[in-house]
């Protein structure tokens, strides 16, 4: 059972009063609790131990070198394979964080997935659920597991002494029109500059130029009216797979200027190998019946289970399977005809309102985070951020 504790007072002066005013958007004060997970610290150290473990195995199933036909099973785009394997063959292209989706039960942490490539909830981690125990006055030192925005510095620190050869120049990009994307960006752009990036730039990916051409290859974008720049790091809050499918020239431009190092680019290219919810099946393969995974294929399972997206996003086309084969909860989505992954049901935690918890765990470098979504029904990105509290 989750145990809450509520919390008073009003969040946007408390981080504007921390002088974190860059990473405040409206949708943050609107979908984060007024209460708190009170969080046993043996709890947190499990949940932090866990996303440690799993990134270790994460890694240690990839095989290397990586063939066609697991590319061809994790529903990697093909334009994309040879950026994948690149980037995991060679260390400067570094993975700077990702976030674990777990569920708390009577038996330990289990992984539900991973969210490698672009992970958001940047804001509310770092910022605002921290803003709120300053609002209710219960803002002690170590009450909180949350050294995500010191771990991202560190990421971006050690990113650049890898890439030493190249400018501390780093463009940030977006998708167009998402307020939420631009926020975490704003976030990234500030670890980075925190961390020694001379020059950032954030905007929307299609105010982004690639050229692979002459003097102008390079990545650019227009800092300031009629003058362009060009940037020697990128990240990108755009999805590899979706860029593989919707943009498939720029797709190839950006695979030929990193492999010849006039941009190097995190997330990295197979961070997307992680992302892969086919990886789950591989993990249960790898590593059967192991305590922190729960069963997963890709043909469909007996007894309980959900099915979902291999690359879904958002919760979208998530459906919850009966153990008599019957579809139970579904939400709608854009990701119905995509493979599909099946994996054992896991219950939530919930509160006395009936309202299920979820555990994210972020990873940069190391487990170095943790906030709550809740939602009465299947957990999606509309789903309530609920701050915690050590106890």
């Amino acid at each position: 059972m989750i145990n809450l504790l509520p919390l008073s007072g009003d969040v946007s002066p408390a981080v504007r009063a921390l002088g974190w005013e860059w990473a405040m958007e409206d949708a943050c004060q609107n979908y984060v609790a007024r209460e708190a997970v009170q969080l046993p610290e043996t709890e947190a150290e499990t949940l932090l131990q866990a996303a440690d473990t799993l990134y270790d195995m994460l890694v240690q199933a990839i095989p290397d070198p990586i063939p066609d036909e697991f590319l061809q099973q994790l529903a990697i785009p093909a334009n994309l394979w040879a950026a994948v394997r690149h980037s995991w063959d060679d260390e400067r292209h570094w993975h700077l964080y990702g976030r674990f989706d777990l569920a708390l039960t009577p038996d330990g942490p289990k992984l539900l997935e991973f969210n490698a490539d672009t992970a958001t909830s940047l804001p509310e981690t770092t910022v605002v659920q921290w803003a709120s125990l300053v609002a209710a006055g219960q803002a002690e030192e170590g009450r909180q597991a949350n050294g995500l925005f010191e771990c991202l510095e560190d990421q971006f620190r050690h990113w650049r002494s890898l890439n030493h050869d190249r400018q501390a120049t780093l463009l940030l990009v977006y998708l167009p029109d998402s307020a939420e994307d631009e926020a975490n960006c704003t976030v990234l752009a500030e670890a980075a500059r925190t961390a020694g990036f001379a020059d950032t730039y954030t905007c929307p990916i299609d105010a982004m130029r690639v050229s692979v051409e002459g003097e102008d290859r390079g990545v650019w974008a227009e800092t300031v009216p009629d003058q362009w720049q060009k940037f020697d790091f990128l990240f990108k809050l755009a999805p590899w797979e979706i860029l593989a499918e919707e943009e498939p020239d720029l797709t190839a431009d950006l695979t030929q200027l990193l492999v010849t190092r006039d941009v190097v680019i995190a997330n990295p290219a197979y961070a997307l190998l992680f992302q892969s919810k086919a990886l789950l099946a591989h993990l249960w393969k790898t590593f059967p019946h192991h305590p922190l995974l729960l069963e997963a294929s890709l043909e469909p399972l007996s007894g309980h289970h959900v099915r979902k997206p291999i690359f879904g996003r958002e919760g979208q086309n998530v459906a919850e399977i009966q153990p008599d084969g019957r579809t139970g909860s579904e939400v709608p989505g854009e990701f119905a005809q995509q493979p599909q992954l099946y994996q054992q049901w896991a219950e939530l935690p919930t509160d006395t309102e009936g309202r299920r918890y979820q555990a994210g765990v972020f990873w940069a470098g190391e487990a170095c985070a943790i906030g709550f979504r809740r939602e009465a029904g299947l957990i999606t990105n509309l789903s309530e951020f609920v701050p915690h509290i050590l106890a």
